[in-house]
């Protein structure tokens, strides 16, 4: 029988910029192998190509997915013998705890040929250049579009009722975890559950909450407390010793989308566009918060402010997300040059030397 994959993001394509997880996501492991090396040297085929042998022999995996292509990942981890194998170059750079020892550097740069990438020199270094600005374009936008956002919420806030979205998420609580505890120190993990890509908004919300058997679906406004309440529910389950997956917003990270709890075998998660689902299960359960905690005829009341300020957040995100396309597009321009100067045999090579290290950390 195969094993299951996992699937979320360590990074993301943000308001703030590019957010950064990979301390969470990689702290506990014992062995890591860091992946050197430029564009199009083969470095998500590799941990492809390592998360398949890994399922075959039926253990379970985590993808870290790559927000700036939709086809590649960052990361892949084996969670029950603590061993992954990570993008190791910009932006997601890994700070090693014990080079050597934990982390080792994999160079795929001894793969290429530097003489066929230095008579494309002047070309690599422009398009570096351009692909650095137009990221920032699109990290620029969407802090344009939080701004927007932000006027959104303002509307929804001035006409909440705070006092019964706290009696909401004290129910929720008292529902979730009851009087239990457990008698350890709790693992805290960050995720982003989603990215704005060059293909637009991704989510995992249901492969991640496939095996869960309790699913709350928070349905609200902008700034109807769903990231607060959420906050909350996560403190309450480390407070009792759980550990807690705590997935961020990949719009904005302060904010968090999803909390994941599973030896209580409960997800809550942020329901609303661009991650919006319904429940289609008998366990799963709505948790409407607009109408809980908002003045009835909010949206009917403040209809002309909230379309106007809508209109301009949903367009600076089809605009920054067309700025990760085009930047998508650059990249594979740069990763050509490189895929013509590169010897994949040896890359091969090195994928068979990590892949027989892992099976022996493994077992099998």
């Amino acid at each position: 029988m195969s094993g299951k994959v996992l699937n979320f993001y360590a990074g993301g394509n943000t308001a703030k910029g590019f957010y950064s997880l990979y301390d969470s996501a990689l702290e506990d492991l014992n062995r890591l192998f860091i992946l050197k090396g430029g564009p199009g040297t083969g470095k998500s085929s590799l941990m492809k190509a390592v998360g398949e042998e890994i399922v075959s022999k039926g253990l379970d995996i985590e993808y870290l997915h790559c927000s700036s292509d939709n086809n590649s990942i960052d990361g892949v981890i084996i969670p029950e013998f603590q061993v992954g194998v990570v993008d190791g170059t910009a932006p997601h750079i890994i700070e090693p705890k014990a080079p050597g020892v934990i982390e080792e550097y994999v160079n795929l740069g001894v793969a290429w040929d530097s003489k066929k990438l230095a008579t494309n020199k002047e070309e690599i270094l422009q398009l570096n250049k351009t692909i650095s600005q137009t990221y920032q374009k699109a990290y620029d936008t969407f802090a344009t579009a939080l701004k927007a956002h932000d006027d959104i919420e303002d509307i929804y806030i001035s006409n909440m009722d705070f006092s019964e979205a706290n009696k909401l998420t004290e129910e929720l609580i008292t529902d979730i975890y009851g009087e239990d505890t457990i008698e350890k120190q709790p693992k805290i993990k960050h995720r982003f559950l989603g990215a704005a890509t060059p293909k637009g908004a991704v989510d995992f919300i249901q492969n991640l909450t496939e095996d869960i058997g309790k699913r709350y679906f928070i349905k609200g406004r902008a700034g109807s407390g769903k990231s607060t309440m959420l906050k909350k529910i996560a403190a309450a389950g480390e407070a009792r010793g759980f550990d807690v997956e705590v997935y961020h917003c990949g719009f904005d990270p302060n904010s968090l989308d999803m909390v994941i709890v599973r030896e209580k075998d409960f997800a809550i998660f942020d329901s609303t566009a661009p991650h919006e689902y319904f429940p289609d299960r008998d366990s799963d359960e709505i948790v409407d918060m607009y109408t809980r905690c908002i003045a009835g005829g909010t949206d009917e009341k403040f209809a002309k402010d909230i379309e106007r300020t809508t209109k301009p957040y949903k367009d600076k995100m089809i605009e920054g997300v067309a700025y990760l396309a085009e930047a998508k597009a650059l990249r594979d321009m740069l990763e050509a040059y490189y895929i013509k100067a590169m010897d994949f045999s040896k890359v091969e090579e090195i994928q068979e030397q990590i892949i027989e290290e892992i099976n022996q950390i493994v077992g099998k």
